[in-house]
């Protein structure tokens, strides 16, 4: 057997479910309100939490939350079950994981004292702080004033634990005096700076909904590459609530069952999966299983991470791989 190890995480995004309020165009894990709501049982949460309490290193600054430090609750969009996040967090807490906090779109932060009930709860049980999502594409489907509220009353709750995500739109969008919604493309006409400090990924939708921004090149030029780097590391991984075992920010990858990740982290055999093996020696390698299954290249694509997402799109619809989950992705990838 062709066997690699996996380190174990130090980083992890727990997701509760794909189905989020919004399908924002350069989501790296094609969340939107057409997923199945799916949420991750507690008995799988138990299952993957109690291996991540004795995996999880200590942080360095304790109680202080980081984007790449110890565990967070994802999704889509984790308030769609407030309870089961309120579970989940006196699960880790209790289970002895520490620097817990949460990502938002805050969709739901429509009154004051919802809001603060419900941070207090979250505090109590044991959350850290938060992460609140600002940028463009949320504007277009989250009002900014839920947004300013949000924040506001998060840093009542959790002092300096609030992270802006991104902090420079945040304080645009306050600047401009915006509120409500506006669509992306207003955005662009009335920004400046505009959009060029998102942080668009060339994987998830962004090849789908933004291709047409960039210069684009044959598959040729991505040969001789591998992503090796990307899918064997051990920060900012992530667990959806299906169990896959998602690396770094390569959504529709599993490279294995998360609630034996015990196991996973001692090695997987990578004779059962071709596509993951292809991907750890050369694009080139899954290029041509691509074509072996009947992909046809495309005019160009914008980066490896374009070409690898859409033949693997392709492979998902058109074969039986084990190592491309949840199917869904691969459906919801332009909605």
């Amino acid at each position: 057997m062709d066997i690699v190890s996996i380190p174990r995480p130090y980083s992890v995004g727990i997701f509760l479910t794909y189905k989020c309020s919004g399908a924002c165009r350069h989501c790296l894990y094609a969340c939107s309100p057409r997923w199945s709501t799916d949420w991750l049982s507690l008995e799988d949460a138990r299952a993957i939490l109690t291996q991540l309490a004795h995996m999880l290193p200590a942080p360095l600054f304790p109680g202080r939350i980081g984007v790449n430090e110890g565990l967070h609750f994802s999704g889509g969009e984790p308030f769609l079950n407030f309870e089961l996040l309120l579970q989940l967090t006196e699960m880790a807490r209790h289970l002895g994981i520490s620097t817990i906090f949460v990502e938002t779109n805050c969709f739901w932060c429509t009154d004051e004292v919802k809001v603060r009930e419900r941070l207090t709860a979250l505090r109590t049980a044991g959350l850290d702080g938060i992460l609140i999502s600002a940028n463009p594409f949320v504007l277009e489907h989250v009002p900014f004033e839920r947004t300013e509220l949000a924040v506001h009353i998060a840093q009542e709750v959790f002092g300096r634990n609030v992270i802006v995500y991104q902090a420079f739109f945040y304080e645009q969008f306050r600047r401009l005096g915006l509120s409500g919604t506006l669509s992306f493309d207003e955005y662009v006409k009335m920004a400046s700076p505009g959009p060029g400090h998102a942080e668009l990924f060339a994987s998830g939708r962004v090849p789908y909904k933004f291709a047409h921004l960039y210069r684009h090149y044959p598959a040729r030029r991505f040969f001789g590459t591998s992503c090796r780097q990307e899918l064997i590391r051990d920060w900012h991984v992530h667990v959806d609530n299906y169990g896959n075992f998602i690396p770094g920010y390569c959504g529709g990858l599993s490279l294995g069952d998360a609630r034996e990740l015990d196991a996973l982290c001692r090695g997987i055999d990578l004779d059962r999966m071709p596509v993951l093996r292809a991907l750890l020696t050369d694009i080139k390698a899954l290029y041509e299983l691509g074509l072996a299954f009947g992909y046809q290249e495309r005019e160009g694509y914008i980066s490896r991470c374009h070409l690898c997402v859409d033949i693997r799109r392709h492979l998902a619809m058109n074969g039986a791989f084990q190592e491309l989950r949840p199917l869904d992705f691969y459906k919801r990838l332009e909605d």
